[in-house]
């Protein structure tokens, strides 16, 4: 899952989104909304967190900016006022979801992990094939009832190869949904991961690699 977190409090936003990473979120921060505005020009985000009150382009601006550009990210809009009005105004501009300051980390993070769910299609919490089975809510991954030690970043990726069902997802793909914006497209980090998540999965082997096209989950190799 891809998330942008804006708020100009920036300690705020930046421990957030540190727990995000935790849970193997790629995670893009910025601090106003002139910076949020930019990003979901250039970035594909599952899900915006966004601040209500930022400077520059308030987070109701960007939240409609987003839901006129239908490109399918879901807004959680984070405020310090919770009256009903308030929050009623807040989901009217198109927002799917609203949390009042201050919160629980736990809770943030369920709201979301529901949002990211809603996707297009709808996706299961729990994501199972050729075995494996990936618990997104619990941050848990095992295959054939053995538990799997997984880093954030090789859980990621196996929740991207596993949400394609079968098909294959280019490299570039996989760089866009599990890193953040200051991952290098010319390193070698997607195929270096791979690795290791296939040396952790064991044989035989259910992440194939298919010549000048990318990876899938299944098939033959």
């Amino acid at each position: 899952m891809r998330v942008l977190v804006a708020d100009d409090e920036r300690l705020l936003a930046d421990t957030v989104a540190e727990g995000l990473r935790r849970l193997s979120m790629a995670v893009d921060v910025c601090y106003d909304g002139d910076g949020a505005l930019e990003r979901i020009g250039v970035n594909r985000y599952d899900v915006a967190v966004l601040d209500r009150d930022m400077p520059g382009h308030t987070g109701d601006e960007v939240c409609r900016s987003i839901t006129d550009a239908q490109v399918g990210t879901r807004v959680l809009l984070l405020t310090a006022a919770a009256g009903i009005r308030d929050r009623v105004e807040g989901l009217g501009l198109g927002a799917d979801d609203y949390l009042t300051k201050p919160f629980a980390f736990a809770e943030l993070v369920a709201r979301v992990q529901a949002l990211g769910r809603r996707s297009t299609p709808a996706l299961p919490p729990v994501l199972a094939q050729e075995g494996l089975v990936l618990d997104v809510g619990r941050h848990t991954a095992t295959r054939d009832g053995r538990p799997l030690a997984l880093s954030p970043k090789e859980f990621a990726v196996l929740h991207v190869l596993l949400r394609a069902d079968g098909q294959v997802v280019s490299a570039e793909d996989l760089l866009e949904q599990a890193w953040d914006e200051f991952a290098d497209p010319f390193t070698n980090a997607v195929r270096v991961t791979v690795m290791t998540l296939r040396k952790k999965l064991g044989d035989p082997a259910v992440i194939h690699t298919v010549p000048k096209a990318g990876y899938r989950i299944g098939g033959t190799a």
